[in-house]
């Protein structure tokens, strides 16, 4: 690990306003600067393996590694995938249930000598990410992400704010859950076509319009990259784009989120 990225000094003049994001996944832990004017990364970014077991340490530690690999000592956002309260973790689906109740805030911090560090949602991240500099570029009013894999994870902005923790994916839908009816999962599952699989995904987004009325939805997850075979089978009334920003969207929303309020 070395402690600076190759190519930075060639294109971060001064001028330009940087943030760092970490995105935590069940899977893998990655990072990098952001340029914060443009939403690209800077230089190249790390990506180390998440511990198993995922505990609040083991995460921590792995955390401060892929920071100090940077040299990074400003302020820090960091994804969550699960809700997170004021810092306080509420649920853990892809991690060790150790994090629940903990201030991960603090636990992060701790191992970064104090360093200032934001937790927010990985699919809020996401979606701030999209909405300022991917898909939902340019779009005033309410705009949704829904991210389709195992499950179906939200993010809710509007005038590029964030109202943090949604949780559409739980939302009642004809007796089921929505991420049981229409995750990306449940296709592969059952061997469903796009065909069969967008009927189900069109009652989910129709009961999320019937409640809030958005102007956007951004469809991210890995299924987004075949919006072309899918997103245009889609029956409800609101406009659904593809997400753009792909695996760099939680990077970039955690690093805009260290340093401004995006929230409500």
């Amino acid at each position: 690990m070395t402690s600076t990225v190759p190519g930075i000094d060639d294109v971060d003049p001064p001028s330009q306003r940087r943030g760092f994001g970490i995105d935590v996944g069940g899977s893998g832990i990655k990072g990098a600067i952001v340029d914060l004017d443009t939403g690209q990364l800077i230089g190249d970014r790390i990506k180390l393996l998440t511990p198993q077991p995922a505990t609040p340490d083991a995460v921590a530690k792995t955390i401060a590694e892929v920071v100090n690999g940077f040299g990074w000592t400003g302020p820090l956002g960091v994804t969550y995938p699960g809700v997170v309260t004021h810092g306080i973790v509420q649920t853990a689906a892809n991690v060790d249930k150790a994090w629940i109740g903990t201030n991960a805030r603090d636990i992060i911090s701790a191992e970064l000598s104090g360093q200032d560090v934001t937790i927010l949602n990985d699919a809020d991240a996401a979606g701030l990410a999209e909405e300022r500099y991917g898909a939902g570029k340019g779009h005033e009013g309410l705009v949704v992400l829904l991210t389709f894999g195992t499950g179906i994870g939200s993010a809710l902005i509007h005038n590029g704010k964030l109202i943090p923790n949604t949780e559409f994916g739980h939302l009642e839908v004809g007796g089921k859950e929505a991420e049981e009816r229409a995750a990306s999962s449940v296709k592969e599952r059952n061997g469903w076509s796009y065909e069969k699989w967008t009927k189900q995904v069109t009652r989910v987004l129709v009961a999320i319009e019937n409640a809030i009325w958005p102007d956007l939805f951004i469809a991210g997850g890995g299924i987004s990259r075949k919006a072309d075979k899918w997103v245009h089978l889609l029956e409800n009334r609101t406009p659904v784009v593809p997400a753009a920003l792909q695996n760099a969207a939680g990077i970039v929303g955690a690093a805009m989120a260290s340093t401004s309020d995006v929230t409500h």
